[in-house]
């Protein structure tokens, strides 16, 4: 016991040194949040002229009472929500449909196929034919607009073809031998041993759709329809004095209190992030080993 102790490797300065960068940069990344954080905790009377802070001034919760009673807030909460589910589920289809029909080398015009869609993450049109192309779709002003134009991204459609590369034809060949169909191995093969590596994508397909307010902020002139990314603009450029006015008619429908305009900021920015946050610790551990894989050239 005491021999296998002596022979574990010492900790030398070096790595002393890589754990204090690693440590800095750690604090750095992280601080922006936690700085945010706390002042959304704080009161109106105790925050100085300066917005960092090490230590928590206060916790109040009367910046996320006045956000929670909003009903702007939960009306665009449930347009990102709308968005978000239902547009994961439009995208995972059509892109791992696309991906595993280009992972077929006999496949007429694939080659053309590829060139024209990789061309697309280079160049573009321009926003005023893309603005043409959504208003005679009919997109304008409506829901599906941060749905369907975004609906593929090119670099996970190139990873999962590749992925699909990687498996053995042997798996499709002994079930078209049973009789079936692409639709069918695909379905009932392909998918359930790729799941880890679907997850990682429809997480990342979650982020983009929940964060969407480009094509909102466009297309989307009904306050109504906007999302919670959207909402969350109005509240961080608006004027103090707006926004004062805004807190101090939302609070008076609760108790007369003053609400510290940063404060209100901040925590729209926490809310904003929860949904997103509390998903990432179930699909982290599938991240490395899907873009991994996906990155194999054929």
């Amino acid at each position: 016991m005491e021999q296998a102790l002596t022979q574990k490797k010492k900790i030398s300065a070096y790595d002393v040194a890589v754990y204090i960068i690693l440590g800095i940069l750690a604090i750095i990344t992280f601080y922006p949040f936690y700085n945010v954080l706390i002042i959304s905790f704080a009161r109106f009377d105790v925050i100085s002229k300066s917005n960092l802070y090490w230590l928590p001034l206060s916790f109040d919760f009367s910046a996320y009472k006045l956000i929670f009673g909003d009903g702007k807030f939960w009306n665009a909460f449930g347009v990102s929500m709308l968005v978000t589910v239902v547009g994961v589920a439009f995208s995972m289809v059509i892109s791992v449909a696309g991906a595993y029909a280009l992972s077929k080398k006999g496949m007429p015009g694939r080659n053309l196929l590829l060139t024209l869609i990789l061309i697309t993450m280079f160049f573009n049109g321009g926003l005023i034919p893309f603005y043409l192309i959504v208003k005679n779709l009919g997109l304008v002003n409506n829901i599906l607009v941060m749905i369907v134009p975004a609906g593929i991204n090119t670099l996970y459609l190139i990873i999962m073809k590749n992925y699909f590369n990687t498996i053995p034809e042997g798996l499709e060949e002994s079930a078209k031998l049973d009789g079936a169909n692409d639709i069918t191995i695909l379905l009932r093969i392909i998918i359930p041993i790729s799941a880890p590596f679907m997850a990682t994508f429809a997480l990342f397909y979650a982020v983009e759709r929940w964060n969407e307010w480009w094509h909102a902020l466009i297309f989307i002139s009904d306050s109504a329809k906007a999302p919670l990314q959207i909402y969350l603009r109005e509240v961080l450029i608006t004027s103090n004095s707006s926004l004062n006015s805004m807190a101090m008619t939302l609070a008076e429908q609760k108790a007369t209190t003053k609400v510290y305009t940063p404060s209100l900021q901040m925590a729209t920015i926490i809310v904003s992030c929860i949904p997103i946050m509390l998903v990432y610790p179930f699909l982290q551990k599938h991240f490395a080993k899907g873009i991994l894989v996906g990155s194999i050239k054929e």
